[in-house]
């Protein structure tokens, strides 16, 4: 029986670890041939620990593992140039692109905005959001060109449908992608080319399993661990889980990916155990 996304081919973007990994393993699974980005090292002023270029090649391991292929390439989403040229060598070897996943993103240390100082709030934006939109830009032509239509899908965040205190550079930018979603959904659809958002809570990645984000949701706490964070966490949602999983979002994407979601565009998509409901 053919995988659900049999002979297709993804581009992912932060696809070194985390949920970047998980989807491009997952579309594997289905069949697909990936295209993976990820920066592969420490940016300025995060202060949390990053990908490293052993954890892209572990990505590609685990997609060869899957008898797929993979042209995993180190670059940063905010250069233009360098996502092109990622995108443009792995059409050029895998000869079509039909999946897109800008998954690459941000996380930073809470503070309001009154007193958050500005490259805090560029670093985010041009990350989150700019990033997200490069990710697209390079590649809607290749789709496009393909005549087959396509599905892109944007990570947005539960915080790109409501607001949360000391994070609002990163609400801002998970917002933005919501417009940029609705935009492209927009100009793309004669394509026949979907454009949808993920939205996840709290998904158990390194990205957010750090001290940085303990001490964030737990500030009356001196070392909060990662109970105390757990603690929190759980009462944020309605189901019992105090977060998801990388796979919870990849299943979801699986099917925004897949000819099973072929008239869905324009949605936002939580999976988010019912953050959204509080």
């Amino acid at each position: 029986m053919p995988g659900r996304v049999e002979g297709k081919v993804a581009f992912i973007t932060g696809a070194a670890r985390g949920q970047g990994r998980s989807h491009a393993v997952r579309l594997a699974e289905e069949g697909a041939d990936i295209i993976a980005v990820d920066v592969c090292r420490q940016l300025d002023g995060v202060t949390f620990a990053m990908s490293t270029p052993e954890d892209l090649e572990e990505t590609a391991e685990q997609v060869r593992k899957l008898g797929r292929r993979i042209h995993a390439v180190q670059a940063d989403v905010r250069d233009h140039d360098a996502l092109k040229a990622a995108v443009d060598e792995g059409v050029a070897a895998f000869g079509r692109l039909d999946v897109v996943v800008a998954n690459a993103g941000l996380g930073s240390d809470g503070a309001t905005l009154d007193v958050m100082d500005e490259k805090t709030w560029r670093d985010m934006i041009d990350v989150n959001l700019t990033g997200v939109w490069l990710t697209a830009k390079v590649s809607i032509p290749h789709i496009v060109a393909g005549g087959r239509g396509g599905s892109i899908i944007l990570t947005s965040s539960v915080g790109g449908l409501k607001g949360y205190a000391n994070i609002g550079h990163y609400i801002a930018a998970k917002h933005g992608v919501v417009g940029l979603m609705r935009t492209l959904g927009g100009e793309l659809g004669a394509h026949r080319i979907r454009v949808n958002t993920v939205h996840p809570s709290q998904v158990n990645t390194p990205m957010v399993m750090h001290e940085g984000t303990y001490r964030m949701f737990r500030p009356d706490l001196e070392a909060p661990t990662v109970d105390d964070f757990a603690a929190v966490s759980m009462g944020m949602h309605v189901l019992p889980t105090p977060w998801v999983e990388p796979v919870d979002i990849s299943n979801a994407v699986l099917f925004l990916a897949s000819d099973e979601a072929r008239f869905v565009t324009g949605v936002t998509l939580p999976i988010d155990a019912g953050a959204l409901l509080k």
